[in-house]
């Protein structure tokens, strides 16, 4: 039984993972080419870029941020990079939660021991798993508080999909949701909301129970919505669509880190833990996959509904100090204009119902 040590972070730190999806320049579809474009970036940029399960796709990452203003500059200069590489193979980036149009069974499964693994553990489920997202990381300071923290911010995640809810096309066809990437990604085993836990040990003990009976091999086969990352010392909120820009990157990741500093102070002050009930904020990511920044949710303090417009907004008032303290407030802000929209899935909307092309959709957001 693996003894998990939790290495706690330097507090409210930040790290930012975007997976964009590689096309080709002159059809838009996806491009199984992300070993072309890594090759070329091995030695200028190293650890930054990584290989994900389709080789139609490439792991941004950033290092250890101080602030979100510093993690936006590090992306920017990154994605710049990658855009500059894959333009040079005949490729650009696809910012989105899924693509309008490739379908699945057309891209290739990256060659390495741990994606070809997981394929025949999970077969077509790890196979039609052709989406991108945005993964981000605040530093904490304990195992335990870590845990407490993926829990009372479950009640946060509906709104965090509906404002970055990306993906209404999938197999060439509209799905009517905004983000069907969320619901690809509930038909992995160990992927969606994640299970109410105590403690560090408790949670410890689930996953060495898991990888006991053999349901995992390993730690990194948990994708929950949101999760505690023992090694780097962070919870990480991996709940949202790839948003189409860099600004609304940047207001997302305010957004989270403000949010782990709330509920991270509200610990320290001793309040109890949050009764927020598991169908409650199901129910509400439902509505935010559906309906997107038009989704109407429960309020967990007092059950009633508003709009997700609404409970945005009032985020943004609520946090403000906090993101004084984190010198992230312009950021934050923009959570508002974010918030007013039209959403990334209404955009891929309008541009197909205006030219009646989906490539259009790749051509005008790619760039």
């Amino acid at each position: 039984m693996a003894k998990l040590s939790f290495n706690g972070n330097e507090t409210h730190s930040i790290g930012v993972e975007l997976e964009l999806g590689i096309v080709d320049c002159e059809t838009c579809a996806l491009a199984s080419r992300s070993s072309d474009v890594l090759k070329k970036l091995e030695t200028s940029e190293p650890d930054c870029f990584k290989h994900e399960l389709a080789q139609s796709c490439v792991e941004v990452i950033t290092g250890v941020c101080e602030t979100v203003s510093d993690a936006t500059v590090d992306l920017r200069h990154k994605t710049d990079v990658l855009a500059s590489t894959a333009q040079s193979c005949g490729l650009k980036l696809w910012w989105g939660g899924t693509h309008p149009f490739s379908l699945w069974e057309n891209q290739r499964i990256t060659d390495q021991d741990r994606y070809q693994s997981l394929v025949e553990m999970l077969q077509e489920m790890a196979r039609r798993l052709i989406t991108f997202g945005l993964h981000v990381h605040v530093g904490v300071d304990s195992g335990d508080k870590a845990v407490m923290i993926c829990d009372r911010i479950m009640q946060h995640l509906p709104t965090l999909l509906a404002l970055s809810a990306s993906s209404p096309y999938w197999q060439n066809r509209d799905t009517g949701l905004h983000s069907y990437r969320s619901k690809l990604m509930e038909g992995l085993p160990t992927a969606g909301l994640p299970s109410l836990m105590r403690n560090w040990s408790e949670y410890v003990w689930l996953v060495n129970h898991m990888e006991d009976t053999g349901f995992i091999r390993s730690i990194r086969e948990i994708w929950w919505d949101v999760r505690p990352h023992h090694n780097f010392g962070t919870v990480e909120v991996r709940m949202c669509d790839m948003p189409g820009c860099l600004d609304h990157v940047a207001g997302l990741t305010a957004l989270v880190q403000c949010l782990v500093k709330a509920l991270n102070d509200e610990i320290d002050e001793g309040t109890y833990q949050f009764d927020c009930h598991p169908m409650m904020v199901r129910q509400n990511k439902w509505r935010a996959a559906r309906h997107g920044l038009d989704a109407h949710l429960v309020d967990a303090s007092d059950y009633g509904v508003r709009s997700v417009r609404d409970i945005a907004s009032g985020l943004v008032d609520s946090l403000m100090g906090i993101a004084q303290d984190l010198r992230c407030e312009s950021e934050l802000r923009f959570v508002r204009e974010i918030a007013a929209g039209p959403s990334w899935a209404t955009r891929q909307r309008e541009i197909l119902q205006q030219s009646g092309n989906p490539a259009d959709i790749v051509r005008h957001l790619a760039a």
